[in-house]
């Protein structure tokens, strides 16, 4: 399989180079801090799926009332990037408990989805 992620350009799927030495340094980064916590008996597949859904509810929250096109704060704005960091980390965390390498899977569905016919896609 060539390396790198599907990205779509505006007219078509191009592939980008990704730096996978990045996300070894997060994980590297991400088991550290477990391990200093002694978290790791707590990070089980069901109590990761959690969190991450419990993080992306955060997410939502913040635009929870909000009429849509409203601009966000800068402080809105702040707290939305840390509630997205920390939906990523448990999807991280998750990736590596299945050994499996998230720019890999992105590039696969992206496939998939190219295949598919969207509605938008057929007027």
């Amino acid at each position: 399989m060539r390396r790198g992620l599907l990205v779509y350009n505006g007219r078509k799927m191009t592939r980008m180079a990704v730096n996978k030495m990045d996300y070894q340094a997060a994980l590297t980064i991400l088991r550290n801090f477990r391990a200093a916590r002694g978290w790791d008996d707590y990070h089980n597949l069901k109590d990761l799926a959690l969190s991450v859904n419990l993080e992306a509810s955060e997410v939502l929250e913040i635009f929870q009332w909000k009429p849509e096109g409203q601009v966000l704060t800068d402080a809105e704005t702040a707290h939305l990037k840390e509630e997205i960091a920390d939906t990523l980390i448990y999807l991280f965390y998750m990736c590596d408990q299945l050994g499996m390498d998230p720019y890999e899977e992105i590039a696969k569905k992206m496939k998939i989805n190219e295949g598919r016919h969207w509605k938008e896609d057929q007027n």
